[in-house]
């Protein structure tokens, strides 16, 4: 039992830490390195890594072309338009403030919900707005202003929602059982859209000598392999081995983390207007992850049959990277 509750914890801190890391580790890597080939070789590289760890663990790739052509599309909308957004975000923006739009996706699933005409407690509603006035005060005073950060406060904002789209679309969706099979494919589809992307966008011509430095290429190995590859496999065996009232309070704690390391490594310091948003999304966050959470255990701890679709549904939630 000791053990089995050290497990626990060391998964969780893994995924704590190392997706909360992953927003300074993307400001690291776009100062020299083109956002879009940086992230969409790091996805590539991570779904080549993952692939060959399932081969030597004799795990079968196999799916059927529709689980595949969904996974594919899937990474799409999360990987290329969600996270590929974020590295071109941060070439304007804060690590910090980049996570604390990122932290809101919970919040804008339960809008989507309820678009959708879905039955969503009263509780996660008032919590949803409350965290939502914080996004508005985390965007607002530099979005208003104008200028190159308010345009990258822009392209965050629209790929927070691409995830959060993405994430409330995968539940209908039909995906690979084995959530590592479901992510490779993921990898993949989203991986060859941003580096098409970059091509298009002529940013192969940008990979020179003073791009190709020590620190931005040890920072896009870190996304590739820790990021992407160890935090996930973190995830996953959270999903089959913890109640999901404990796996997601990784939707919290994931930009305290980034704001954290943001201001020690890089000297970021947010505005009170925005640490205040901060505070309010984080906060209502925490209060709709755990009202659903009861909800979620009693319906998601049922049988392995379950646990696995769980689990290819959650695949979504990888890289980190929360939306990075």
């Amino acid at each position: 039992m000791r053990r089995a509750r050290v497990e626990l914890w060391v998964a969780l801190w893994v995924v704590y830490l190392v997706w909360g890391s992953t927003y300074l580790g993307i400001k690291l890597a776009v100062r020299t390195l083109p956002p879009l080939l940086t992230g969409g070789t790091r996805f590539l590289a991570a779904a080549v890594v993952l692939a060959g760890i399932l081969t030597v663990a004799r795990r079968s790739l196999r799916a059927s072309r529709r689980e595949v052509l969904s996974a594919a599309g899937l990474g799409v909308a999360l990987l290329a338009c969600g996270v590929g957004l974020v590295h071109v975000a941060e070439t304007r923006i804060d690590s910090g403030v980049a996570a604390m739009i990122a932290g809101s996706v919970p919040l804008q699933i339960v809008v989507w919900r309820a678009l959708a005409r879905e039955r969503v407690p009263r509780a996660t509603v008032l919590a949803a707005t409350v965290g939502l006035v914080g996004l508005a005060l985390v965007v607002g005073p530099d979005g208003i202003a104008g200028g190159s950060v308010a345009v990258g406060l822009l392209i965050m904002l629209a790929a927070s929602l691409s995830w959060s789209r993405g994430s409330f679309v995968a539940r209908r969706l039909s995906l690979p059982r084995d959530p590592f099979v479901a992510t490779v494919y993921e990898m993949l589809g989203g991986g060859t859209v941003l580096v098409l992307a970059g091509l298009v966008a002529g940013e192969a011509g940008q990979l020179d000598g003073d791009a190709l430095q020590p620190g931005p290429i040890a920072a896009w190995a870190y996304l590739a392999v820790v990021g992407s590859v160890v935090g996930f496999s973190a995830y996953a065996w959270l999903l089959r081995n913890a109640p999901i009232s404990q796996v997601v309070t990784h939707q919290y704690v994931n930009p305290l983390v980034a704001v954290a390391l943001g201001a020690l490594l890089l000297g970021e310091r947010p505005g009170p207007a925005t640490l205040a948003g901060a505070a309010l999304i984080i906060g209502a966050v925490a209060v709709t992850a755990r009202y659903e959470g009861r909800g979620a255990v009693s319906a998601s701890d049922s049988s392995p049959a379950e646990h696995a679709a769980k689990g290819a549904r959650a695949a979504t939630a990888e890289a980190g990277d929360g939306a990075a």
